[in-house]
Formats: C-alpha cells, structure tokens, sequence
C-alpha cells in the first residue's frame, strides 16, 4: 500500500488555462478519498496526473516520500478503473482479469489461482467464459475491478466508475466497492461529479472548483460545516437555500439574523463562535439545509426558534421526506456562469431580488397540498453563516 501527497501540482495548458491549480492533498496509506466536483474542475485531470498518464506542470506527486513526476505510469504500480469499462471485446472474463499477469509472465497455475480467487471475491464465477459483450454494465464494471485488483497494486484510482449504471446498480456497486476496498485495505483515489456516490463513499472528501480546492474532510464535516459558500451550494439533495440576510438586535441585545420577514433568535454562543458582535455592517448569506427547514410543532416556540406562515406552491414525494416548496420575500443567492467564456472559474455570484422560492422538508405522510397555509420552523442554531464579500464559513 501508500501514502500519496499531492504537493502544489499544477496543471497549465498551452492556452494558459489552468485545469488544476496548486492542489495539495494527502491520501494516507489505505486511506479512501474522493475528489468530487462540477463538470470541469479538474478532478480528472489531477486523477490522471498522479496515474502519470498528465503531465504536471509544477508541484510534485509523492508515493511514500518519493517523488515520481517522472516515472512511467506503468512503473508507478497503481491500477486504473475507468468509467468505460476499457475491456478487451475479444476476450473472456477470465482473460481480461488476468490479461495484466500473462503480460508480466506470472506461471500459469499461479495465474488461474488468482483470476479464480478474484473471480470469487467478485462474484464473477459463473461469468468466467462469457464475453464484455455479454455481461451487463453492473458486471462488466466488476470485471474492470477485478482487472485492477488481481495486480494487487499500491493504490486504486477511479475515474467515475459508475456513471454509465443505471441507479439501482450505481446503489449496489458503490456499496460493493466501498466494502472491497475495506477488505483489500488498498489507498484509493476515486473521482466523481456525484455527491452522494462521494458522501456515501469516501473516509474523506475533498472539494474542487475551477481546479482549486474548496475544502477536504470527513462526509460529515463538509456537509455540515461547508468552508464556503460553493460547499454549501453544492453539497445536498436538495441544495442548501442561500438567500441575504442581516444581523439585527432586539431589546436586551439579544442578537438575530433578519431573513425577509423572517427574524430567527441567535444564542450567545453561536454569536461568539462565529464573531457576529464585530461585525458593523451586518450583512451576511445565510444558508438554511431543507432538512432543518421542518413543519412547525404543535408545541410553543423555544428561545432560539422562529416560525412563518407560508402558502405551498409545490410539493414533491420523495419516498422517506416530502418536499415543500414555498415563496419568501427575500433576496436568494445562487451562482450564474459570465458570458462567452464556459469555464467554472468565470463565475460571479448574483442576487435575485424579486423574492425566491424556499424547500422545507416535512414527514412523509404531511397531507400537505399546493395552496395550503403552512408553518415552517427553523432553529437559530442550524443556520449557516457567510461573508457576502469573501463567501467563507463565518463558524
């Protein structure tokens, strides 16, 4: 097994478009982490530079203290698990699982003793004389896997391997490669636009925007403590509400944060924490997940709660939560990409002024129609707090 550091590689191409911008990351020895991001960040290509198949530009990738920018990818001992499967058509599943051992002139008793070992590993027996052509996505992509595994290589890295499957199998096959690595206990890199294959797979996550990293930390820490506002935007299904706020104080001092007209009651220490009482301007971005937007308890409110009455636009079933969409007099917040350029470094972050649609998350069985009056709650303490001006975590 590794330790792999990124340590400031950088990727510029001739056109000066940097695809990977001094990212550094350390992959402890049987570590699974997970670059994850929009289409276009850079996730690929700093996957492919540490295979060795990119050139890198400055920095350096480091496997176990040694640097290997200019090693050969075949000399760098790590297996590559691609999202087209990359089969031999021609072959059998027992050859293409061990096509990587006859190459290297393994004997062939030693060879069909791992390919069956694999084989079994994977669930892959019966299959053994079928061809790619044959198989299913599910079961070519174990194939691929087994591929990688059979070499028993330094470290995994996985480039999407499960875009091409349908839902239910993506659902399988996640828990299937999560449990294998496990068991190998080999240090794997795996890529992936999708966030929930990224929150429900990796030890740690790591975050890319326009090449550069947003944050690195456990599922937990980047889904509930976003280090700005991109995190928060793109991490959760459904995405985190963003709209302007403002800090407000009442009678006492007590300190809040105004929404619309929505006041919501911040407790002392939250305003220390985040250092609220310093700030003069008192404009913020405040971030509220769906989940902790809920329908209203029959109870009083408490201290750090706030309530509103709203009428549903629109509701939608999704099996363990209903979704409850309504309007709010507030101004929301969300990215638009600048003209002519594509790129998702030419961002800016804009206003809508003329009110916004909000999602609350209530129980499943809520008999809860568009055109209903509702109450909503949310505790003070949920919130998510931002500079509008530098977009990071005030917490």
């Amino acid at each position: 097994m590794a330790e792999i550091i990124l340590d400031k590689i950088s990727k510029r191409f001739s056109n000066g478009f940097y695809g990977v911008k001094e990212l550094s990351l350390t992959i402890a020895d049987g570590e699974f982490i997970v670059l994850v991001g929009p289409s276009g960040c850079g996730k690929t290509t700093a996957l492919r530079m540490v295979a060795g198949l990119e050139t890198i530009s400055s920095g350096d990738v480091l496997v176990d203290g040694k640097r290997v920018n200019d090693v050969l990818e075949k000399d760098r001992d790590m297996a590559m698990v691609f999202q087209n499967y990359a089969l031999y058509p021609h072959m059998t599943v027992a050859q293409n699982i061990g096509f990587n051992l006859k190459l290297n002139g393994v004997p062939r008793d030693e060879m069909k003793r791992r390919v069956r070992q694999t084989a079994e590993m994977l669930g892959l027996e019966s299959l053994m004389d079928r061809r790619p052509k044959q198989l299913s996505g599910g079961q070519r992509q174990r194939v691929a896997m087994g591929r990688a595994i059979i070499r028993d290589p330094r470290a995994f890295l996985m480039d999407e391997p499960l875009s091409n499957l349908d839902a239910k199998l993506r659902v399988q096959m996640r828990s299937d490669i999560s449990e294998l690595q496990k068991r190998l206990g080999t240090t794997t890199l795996y890529v992936t636009h999708d966030q929930i294959e990224a929150m429900t797979m990796g030890d740690r996550v790591a975050v890319l925007k326009a090449g550069e990293l947003q944050q690195v930390g456990t599922p937990h820490e980047i889904y509930d403590q976003p280090a700005n506002l991109f995190v928060a935007g793109f991490v959760g299904s459904p995405p985190m509400n963003l709209v302007e706020g403002r800090l407000v104080t009442g009678d006492g001092g007590a300190v809040g944060v105004a929404i619309g007209p929505i006041t919501i009651p911040l407790s002392a220490h939250q305003v220390a924490q985040q250092s609220l009482s310093s700030r003069s301007d008192g404009e913020l971005i405040v971030g509220i997940r769906p989940e902790d937007l809920i329908q209203a308890p029959s109870s009083p409110p408490g201290p750090d709660e706030a309530r509103h009455r709203a009428v549903v636009n629109r509701v939608e079933a999704v099996g363990a939560s209903l979704l409850v969409y309504f309007a709010l007099d507030v101004t929301a917040v969300h990215r638009e990409s600048l003209a002519d350029t594509g790129h998702v470094a030419d961002e800016r972050l804009v206003v809508v002024a003329n009110g916004t649609t909000i999602c609350a998350t209530f129980p499943p069985r809520s008999m809860v129609r568009p055109g209903d009056e509702v109450e909503v709650s949310v505790l003070g303490e949920r919130l998510h707090l931002f500079d509008p001006v530098t977009e990071l975590n005030l917490a």
